[in-house]
């Protein structure tokens, strides 16, 4: 499915934008190993020979609607001098995500986590070899990166679900997606503060079960959501997943803050 689907997307933008795209990299979970029909869309990051015109941005909007839509086929665009540069601030740059191509807006992937999972794990279908790149990340930035990220992101996001789950059974179900995107995610952010690289889900699961034994039976059971098994989750499991991204990001803050 993932050699299919950049095979597609290749020959539609050959077609369209002859000599536009001079490189293609697969990323995030095809590239770590751990890509699941079903759960994972295929990500990546696209090098082009030129900035875009309003053209060039218009054709990638017809090629990227044609694409299927499951999984989706999502990415980053870099211009040639971005592709120096390898920024890392969330600019605006044309991108897709969860198949829908976007201009104009901030592009939450470009980030140091971005670039040090291409630096680690990147595959190749276009292009020179990932260390001909000369891909940079700063570790410093990167340490902040994925502090606030735990913070402004995950805790916040967490801070929510106490309110919205008052007065709801404990055994009522709860979306197996939503569940095990708290579990696995922020184990995710932890591992490269700890450890400097990027790590599957299915391996964050185990990570988390290391790092707080008490999470260990829901982060097996989310890993197993994940590779297709019928796991049932409930308002119950919901809380702990919270309680999860909190001792998860306390402990990071504690651990690798400032």
């Amino acid at each position: 499915m993932i050699e299919e689907l950049t095979r597609r997307y290749l020959h539609a933008v050959d077609r369209a934008l002859p000599g536009y795209v001079r490189a293609l990299y697969v990323v995030e979970s095809a590239a770590l190993g751990a890509w699941q029909p079903g759960a994972s869309d295929v990500d990546t990051v696209i090098l082009t020979s030129r900035p875009p015109t309003r053209d060039d941005l218009a054709q990638l909007a017809r090629i990227h609607a044609g694409m299927p839509r499951s999984p989706h086929f999502d990415g980053v665009y870099l211009e040639p001098a971005l592709a120096r540069s390898w920024p890392a601030d969330g600019r605006a740059v044309p991108f897709v995500v969860d198949g829908e191509f976007r201009t104009g807006a901030p592009c939450g992937e470009l980030s140091p986590a971005l670039w040090l999972t291409l630096r680690h794990h990147g595959i190749p279908v276009r292009g020179p070899a990932v260390d001909e790149l000369g891909i940079r990340v700063d570790p410093e930035r990167l340490r902040r990166y994925n502090l606030d990220n735990l913070r402004e992101y995950w805790q916040a996001r967490a801070a929510t679900f106490p309110a919205e789950l008052a007065g709801v059974s404990p055994d009522t179900p709860m979306d197996g997606g939503l569940v095990s995107w708290f579990v696995l995610g922020p184990a995710r952010l932890h591992h490269t503060l700890a450890h400097g690289d990027i790590i599957s889900k299915a391996a964050a699961g185990e990570y988390l079960a290391g790092l707080f034994p008490e999470y260990a039976d829901l982060a097996r059971r989310a890993v197993s959501w994940r590779a297709g098994e019928a796991e049932r989750f409930t308002a119950t499991d919901l809380i702990a997943a919270v309680d999860s991204v909190n001792a998860v990001a306390d402990d990071a803050w504690s651990r690798f803050g400032d």
